[in-house]
């Protein structure tokens, strides 16, 4: 089932977050629940999720950006796609990225962003099957 995460899921998003990048998210709680809360409540802020078994298996951010050009219509920015090892290669991330697609559209967005870290040509293939083009822009990023 895919949808839009609450409240209590946040425990199964940062399982499913510890094989994002082989990182540990470790971070003070009080801080953590007060983010998480914010990120919730935050209507332009959508953490999608597929549920399997009772358990977070598949996940992605889309954050709607509101804009002053393209005749003031947001754009979207999608972060943080991941599934879980065990359950890869069943499309579940295409199911979330379809999800944040229909958001988008919903909220009248006028583009759709994504960076990836990954190298890998399958990678790169899977998001241009999701829709998605290395060809119209450049991106730079700068660590701070």
């Amino acid at each position: 089932m895919v949808r839009e995460a609450a409240e209590n899921d946040l425990n199964g998003l940062l399982h499913l977050y510890k094989q994002l990048h082989n990182s540990k998210v470790t971070i003070n709680l009080d801080e953590l629940l007060k983010l998480w809360s914010q990120i919730v409540q935050d209507n332009n802020h959508h953490v999608i999720v597929v549920e399997e078994d009772g358990k977070i298996v598949s996940s992605c951010v889309c954050v709607i950006i509101p804009n002053l050009t393209h005749n003031q219509q947001p754009y979207a920015l999608i972060e943080n796609v991941i599934t879980d090892e065990a359950y890869r290669k069943k499309g579940l991330a295409t199911k979330c990225l379809d999800y944040a697609k229909e958001i988008a559209i919903k909220k009248k967005c006028y583009k759709i962003m994504l960076l990836t870290g990954s190298k890998k040509n399958a990678t790169f293939q899977f998001y241009r099957n999701a829709g998605y083009n290395s060809e119209d822009k450049t991106a730079f990023i700068q660590w701070i």
